[in-house]
C-alpha cells in the first residue's frame, strides 16, 4: 500500500499542534503515566472478586453434579428440587462471569495497543 506524506504546510500545523500540546501539563502527565479515568478505573478488590466468583461456580458445579448423582439414585423429590436450585444458580452465576469477560475482551480490543 502507498504511503501518504505530508505537505510542508501540514508538517508545520502538525508540529504547531505537538508544541501545543506539549505545554499542556496535566495532558502531559497524564499521558506519560497512561492512569485510567475515574470512569474507566477499576477497583483493587474486582480481581479478587472475579475469583472468588469462578470459585463459587466450581462449588457451585460440583454441588450440582452431586445433587444430580443422589437425586437419581434415590429419586428423592427434595434432592431433585436442590439440584434444580443448585443447576440454575450455578447458571446464572456462569453467564455473569461470561458477559464480564466479554465486556473486558471486547474493551480491550477497543483500546489501541502502544
Amino acid at each position: 500500500m502507498e504511503e501518504a506524506r505530508l505537505s510542508e504546510r501540514e508538517r508545520r500545523i502538525l508540529a504547531e499542534i505537538e508544541e501545543q500540546l506539549d505545554q499542556d501539563e496535566p495532558l502531559a502527565h497524564r499521558l506519560r503515566t497512561m492512569r485510567r479515568g475515574p470512569r474507566l478505573a477499576r477497583r483493587p478488590a474486582s480481581a479478587a472478586r472475579r475469583r472468588m466468583t469462578a470459585l463459587g461456580v466450581a462449588v457451585l458445579g460440583a454441588l450440582s453434579l452431586t445433587l444430580l448423582v443422589l437425586a437419581v439414585a434415590t429419586e428423592a423429590p427434595p434432592l431433585i428440587w436442590a439440584f434444580a436450585a443448585t443447576w440454575v444458580l450455578t447458571l446464572v452465576i456462569l453467564l455473569r462471569l461470561v458477559v464480564r469477560w466479554s465486556k473486558r475482551m471486547a474493551d480491550s480490543r477497543r483500546t489501541p495497543d502502544r
